[in-house]
């Protein structure tokens, strides 16, 4: 099984306490976004848990307590762009961001670091040539700390449709998209990194780009030393190459403030969920009532053991 943690908020920097008194109790409950009133018990022993993926904007929580997960492998998605507080309202500054992946990268390694600079939306202020230069700022000051950039462009879903219209986002044309994403990769590779799309329809392959997946089945494997027997995440889009995976997160509950989410409804749903935050309940930001059915999820680990690859 490999954990999500998690595409639909931020654990590292807001539930960083929570997700490490879980991981001691070795359980955690995962509310059913689709059926409210269903939640899953799902186990953490080691045994089950094949890898950790973590999505984040500020890891600095966790840093000092990584050691707590010495009995699992992991790896970070770390989001750092070149918005401002117009676009992702809590996010840190940059300049102290770029800090704190230079330490985590230290710390686990650069190859468990991916860099993010996604979703890439342009706007009058954030034009094509505004974030060729913050991206190359840095990825300069990443040089050597990541060996990987995953980029996107921002989709329109009905919950940030309305606020993309407020910051007058646009597209590019296909040709100018080419000639963007070729500087982009061209850029990277000036601080040996590689650029990859996520979860993008266009073809970049002749930029230098290609498609790539963020819970990666080939990192896996060789953070893990095994093969991993894992399908497509059917509950992904079609685009999306991710292998399988269990997310513990729960919608509304990021604090990021990023105009671009899919994640959060409104500032109002996010501020009330967080009122129910306990760190040493089983569910993240939720109570168990009588009307709640907690079914434990049938789990193993998807490591065949024995094609060892290392």
């Amino acid at each position: 099984m490999i954990v999500s943690a998690s595409r639909r908020t931020d654990i590292p920097n807001y539930y960083a306490e929570w997700f490490l008194n879980r991981i001691r109790q070795g359980y955690l409950y995962v509310r059913n976004p689709v059926n409210m009133h269903q939640i899953s018990k799902i186990m953490l022993s080691p045994e089950v848990v094949d890898c950790i993926v973590f999505w984040t904007k500020n890891p600095e929580p966790m840093l000092l307590r990584l050691d707590e997960l010495r009995a699992y492998p992991y790896y970070f998605q770390f989001t750092l762009t070149g918005f401002g507080k117009d676009i992702e309202s809590n996010v840190p500054h940059k300049k102290d961001m770029i800090g704190i992946f230079q330490k985590l990268s230290h710390k686990i390694g650069r190859d468990r670091v991916i860099w993010r600079y996604d979703p890439i939306i342009f706007t009058d202020k954030y034009t094509p040539e505004y974030h060729l230069k913050a991206f190359g700022q840095i990825a300069e000051d990443l040089k050597g700390c990541t060996s990987k950039c995953v980029i996107s462009f921002v989709d329109m879903y009905a919950k940030n449709k309305k606020n993309m219209k407020a910051i007058n986002a646009y597209s590019l044309t296909e040709n100018e998209l080419h000639t963007f994403a070729q500087n982009i990769a061209q850029i990277a590779g000036s601080s040996d990194i590689k650029v990859a799309t996520c979860a993008e329809m266009i073809d970049l392959s002749l930029c230098g780009i290609e498609h790539s997946c963020c819970i990666d089945k080939e990192l896996v494997e060789q953070l893990t030393g095994c093969k991993i027997q894992a399908d497509k995440d059917k509950n992904q889009r079609k685009e999306c190459g991710c292998i399988e995976s269990i997310d513990i997160g729960t919608y509304n509950t990021c604090k990021n403030g990023c105009v671009y989410c899919y994640a959060n409804y409104s500032p109002e749903s996010v501020l009330r969920n967080c009122g129910l935050y306990d760190a040493d309940a089983p569910l993240l930001c939720g109570r168990v009532t009588e009307n709640d059915k907690v079914t434990e999820r049938k789990a193993k680990s998807l490591r065949e053991q024995q094609l060892t690859m290392f």
